[in-house]
């Protein structure tokens, strides 16, 4: 396939569930947030249902899932749950619907640690470090200031995790009621996302990796301050493409499900190629990354998008430097400029 062409299934209002493929239920869970919904996903298992990705830890996505446990699942319970990374509309609701339901929480074991690490922060003050990685980056004080007051919202949107969990490993083969399903990790969205797919049916759970319609973010953060992100995600695309086939149905976390994986993989790729392009271009005299903003992205940033931009920034700026096509340098103040190499 050349491009991507949606299923041939309605879309479900908020809070409804429609039935996929046999034995697979599709959720669309509400956000609060400008992308204004999940899609979670039910896997008939024996005895129950397996719960893929949670939605935000809140009271109205706690009565979405009750009216669920009613409507949809008839009182069966739910057998495992499953995270494919730790960002909060996966996770939020994690470790109540364990709870619930006293059964284990499966994640890899890269996002289980940076989860529970990310809660247990978000009850502290935001560490010198991150704000002088801000800094770094060219931020004001007014925008530091915002930072820390800012700082712990992960945990106020991710319930707190259970003390153990099932670790999922790339490769590995997963039985619910019969149908098999292989974890396929990949990095740069979060460092260990898991998809799930399905050969026999040949059906993919994608999470955030294979959006059809937008880019999930690729960023740098203060917990991994020297990573490369980007380099992480096209390594996870590659694995992808060698792994599905061109008509896979894709049921992505963010929009409807689609066939045509590959081309939205050569799609995600030629998007951040051509950002790099232009960060060359523009780099010839020295840059914050603040500086590249305009380059980067077509929607203005403020105080509601800084930190992720920023974040994408730096994922860009660090894949150029370790390729050798872009140098760093600080200056006094601490404040990072990048130049063309």
């Amino acid at each position: 396939m050349t491009n991507i062409e949606y299923a041939d299934i309605r879309c479900p209002e908020a809070a409804e569930t429609l039935a996929v493929n046999d034995g697979i239920r599709w959720l669309r869970m509400p956000l609060p947030f400008s992308l204004d919904h999940i899609n979670l996903w039910l896997l008939r298992d024996s005895g129950g249902w397996v719960v893929v990705d949670t939605g935000i830890n809140s009271a109205k996505t706690r009565d979405v899932w009750r009216s669920t446990f009613e409507d949809v699942m008839r009182g069966e319970p739910a057998t495992h749950v499953i995270a494919t990374h730790l960002h909060p509309d996966h996770s939020g609701c994690a470790g109540w619907l364990t709870a619930e339901f006293d059964v284990d929480l499966w994640m890899t074991n890269l996002e289980f640690t940076l989860c529970r690490h990310l809660i247990a922060e978000s009850d502290t003050p935001a560490p010198e470090s991150n704000v002088a990685f801000y800094r770094s980056a060219g931020f004001e004080e007014k925008q530091l200031e915002q930072y820390r007051d800012n700082f712990g919202m992960f945990g106020r949107m991710v319930g707190a995790l259970p003390a153990s969990y099932r670790c999922m490993r790339d490769g590995e083969r997963l039985e619910f009621a019969g149908f098999h399903w292989q974890v396929v990790t990949g990095g740069g969205h979060s460092p260990e996302h898991a998809c799930l797919y399905d050969d026999e049916r040949n059906i993919l759970i994608a999470g955030d990796m294979l959006l059809p319609a937008i880019s999930p973010n690729i960023s740098v953060w203060p917990t991994n301050a020297a990573g490369n992100p980007l380099h992480d995600w096209f390594d996870g695309l590659r694995r992808l493409a060698a792994r599905l086939p061109t008509d896979v149905l894709v049921l992505p976390a963010h929009g409807k499900p689609y066939r045509g994986a590959h081309a939205r993989i050569a799609q995600l790729m030629r998007n951040h190629e051509t950002r790099l392009d232009r960060l060359l271009s523009v780099c010839d005299t020295p840059h914050r990354v603040v500086d590249v903003f305009e380059t980067l992205y077509n929607v203005p940033i403020n105080d509601g998008n800084r930190i992720m931009a920023t974040g994408e920034a730096i994922a860009h700026l660090h894949y150029l430097c370790r390729d050798g096509t872009m140098t760093v340098e600080a200056d006094e103040a601490g404040v990072n400029w990048y130049r063309r190499a």
